[in-house]
């Protein structure tokens, strides 16, 4: 049975992927601070160590007293946003702290990683579809943050170290009874039904002119259990010694307005919105080709934007015990 360390396995898309990894068979060991992540999101059963991704002291314990043959790194700040006002926190922590855990891989003989990159690191596209091959340009530093961490990954090749990174679009929805539950919460479709619930009185619509059809951002939203599938394949390619860059989307996007009225529809609640300014480091748009994973990787997103939705309201209404 292959032994997998998970870094950052108790937060939201990193509890999927642990239940999908142990249906599959596999032996995970989930290291996570806690900062983010919620322990009892995982599996009965799974060995778990708190610790911090930038301390080498946590990670040497881990590595040295298991055999490990792949990490899957998910631990890492991922707003935007907030990106934008506190750079040095997301250099510091996705790209500094992603450095160690590499150096802690490499000194313990550990040569194979996954890592949970981002569609933010192509920018504003120049062509949508995404694919793999265009320019990586991120226009907010969460996506620099994260881009230097892959060109560290390329640049360890030279040392054995194989890598596969997986580049997100919006992830979204809910599996296995567990949900999206950040604090403070700033994903659109939490927040929307957080609104619907009446746990918000409205949400925030950050910029009306944006050049696309409703003038709201357009995305390519991702069901986390589809997600969660990606990282099992891709974890197949990776045991073979194989790398690779992979969007993961669905190849369709939603504006925000869409999203809103979708929620709508399907919780039967009026959601009140309030027009705000551009966000900066928003682009217009961003939705993948994913052609190459569904090619290479053998797989498949099975869920479409009501199936996301309807599996998040029914988490968030047993979350909050909603009528």
């Amino acid at each position: 049975m292959k032994t997998i360390l998970v870094t950052g396995g108790a937060g939201y898309i990193g509890s999927h992927t642990v239940h999908e990894l142990v249906n599959q068979g596999y032996n995970i060991i989930v290291f996570d601070s806690l900062e983010k992540g919620h322990k009892n999101f995982l599996p009965d059963g799974v060995k778990f160590f708190q610790g911090d991704v930038g301390n080498i002291e946590d990670l040497n314990k881990v590595f040295s007293s298991n055999k490990i043959d792949a990490v899957i790194h998910f631990a890492g700040y991922i707003e935007a946003g907030e990106s934008m006002v506190n750079p040095l926190k997301y250099f510091h922590n996705n790209s500094a702290k992603g450095i160690t855990l590499i150096k802690a891989m490499n000194d313990n003989g550990v040569k194979n990683i996954m890592f949970s990159s981002t569609a933010a690191v192509y920018g504003n596209p120049k062509r949508v579809p995404i694919t793999e091959d265009h320019e990586t340009n991120p226009v907010n530093h969460y996506g620099a943050s994260k881009l230097m961490l892959e060109k560290t990954l390329e640049t360890s090749k030279v040392q054995g170290i194989s890598s596969i990174f997986l580049r997100y679009f919006n992830a979204a929805g809910a599996g296995y009874g567990i949900g999206e539950k950040h604090n403070p919460e700033t994903h659109l479709i939490p927040i929307i039904l957080e609104v619907a619930s009446g746990k918000r009185d409205h949400i925030k619509l950050f910029g009306t002119d944006y050049p696309t059809p409703d003038g709201t951002c357009v995305r390519d939203y991702i069901h986390v259990l589809d997600l969660a599938s990606a990282h099992v394949q891709a974890l197949k390619q990776l045991e073979k010694g194989k790398s690779g860059i992979y969007n993961v989307g669905t190849g369709k996007g939603y504006s925000v307005k869409e999203i809103i009225n979708i929620c709508r529809n399907v919780t039967g609640k009026n959601i009140k919105v309030v027009d705000e300014k551009r966000r900066e480091g928003d682009p217009p748009v961003l939705v993948a080709s994913s052609l190459k994973a569904q090619k290479e990787l053998n797989w498949q997103p099975k869920y479409d934007i009501n199936d996301i939705i309807k599996s998040a309201w029914e988490w968030h209404k047993k979350e909050n015990i909603i009528n």
